[in-house]
């Protein structure tokens, strides 16, 4: 097992790997502020090997330097900023909608989301155990609702506020009537309701990646995005960075075209600063991420 090494050895050992290191100090600083570890993500690119992980000699191309994974983590830290601010605009739309459409069809079953007349009897049966646990009850509104009222469970304007992205996206994969997702999905001007779920599952994984601290600008999807009103992708676009701006686009411009005007804008804001710190690699980025099919139908 590999022994922890002190900043002296880690600056040694990038400088041995092909890095230049020209402020000893502020390299210093950087890597005790970031983190050895968690900067090597960002020096990645600049190896040899890349995109390999297999057989990797952790060589630098010629040239490398260390504000370049600097720059890179910077870069990085604004993509994620950027898309966390975005997706929860999104997030909290659909959600919404989700509830005030449902309940209100439904307006004699408070508790629909466990009516199997109205979802999947799995769904149902599966709520209280997967979803409404004695963890769940501990949120302070659900557990007040519950001090004053009767019953198994708080009413759907309460419970599926406090139900994660991924277990909302669920109860929706989960209602019996498809005119129901239809009309939910027709909320965001998307027809196919396989479109829509896809879209909202892609946005969800790029959260859930976001919230633990994943390197970006490499990301790949586990599926691929489906053919929408997002735009033309190529089939590599469909699984990495530009893929998944696409979506992100579109659907914050269903909810609010100043949104995604600004969204826009600070995207690009983000490329043009990492163009201005490290220009060296700025086109490599460019297309490890398909930035220059982003914004282009």
């Amino acid at each position: 097992m590999k022994r922890a090494i002190t900043i002296k050895e880690q600056i040694a050992k990038l400088r041995n790997r092909g890095v230049i290191i020209s402020n000893e100090q502020k390299a210093e600083e950087v890597l005790l502020d970031i983190g050895y570890f968690r900067l090597c993500s960002y020096f990645f690119p600049f190896e040899e090997s890349y995109p390999e992980y297999d057989d990797r000699t952790h060589q630098f191309v010629e040239g490398t330097t260390f504000e370049d994974a600097v720059a890179l983590y910077y870069f990085d830290f604004d993509l994620r900023h950027i898309l966390i601010r975005y997706i929860s605009r999104i997030e909290v739309a659909f959600r919404t909608y989700l509830t005030y459409y449902v309940s209100n069809k439904y307006n004699e079953h408070p508790n629909w989301f466990v009516n199997e007349k109205i979802v999947s009897t799995k769904y149902a049966k599966s709520f209280r155990n997967e979803v409404y646990t004695d963890k769940f009850k501990l949120n302070p509104v659900i557990k007040r609702h519950h001090r004053k009222h009767p019953g198994k469970y708080a009413p759907a304007w309460k419970t599926i506020e406090y139900m994660t992205f991924g277990a909302v996206l669920y109860l929706y994969c989960n209602l019996n009537n498809d005119d129901d997702k239809i009309a939910i999905a027709k909320q965001f001007n998307i027809k196919q309701v396989t479109t829509f779920s896809n879209y909202l599952e892609t946005l969800r994984v790029v959260r859930n990646a976001c919230a633990h601290g994943n390197v970006l600008f490499d990301l790949r999807l586990p599926k691929s995005i489906r053919r929408g009103p997002a735009g033309k992708m190529t089939n590599e676009n469909k699984y990495i960075l530009c893929g998944m701006l696409k979506v992100l686009y579109y659907m914050i411009g269903q909810v609010s075209t100043n949104r995604a005007k600004e969204m826009q804008e600070n995207v690009q804001k983000a490329y043009k600063t990492l163009e201005e710190k490290a220009p060296n690699i700025y086109q490599q980025i460019v297309e490890i991420t398909g930035y220059n099919a982003l914004f282009v139908d």
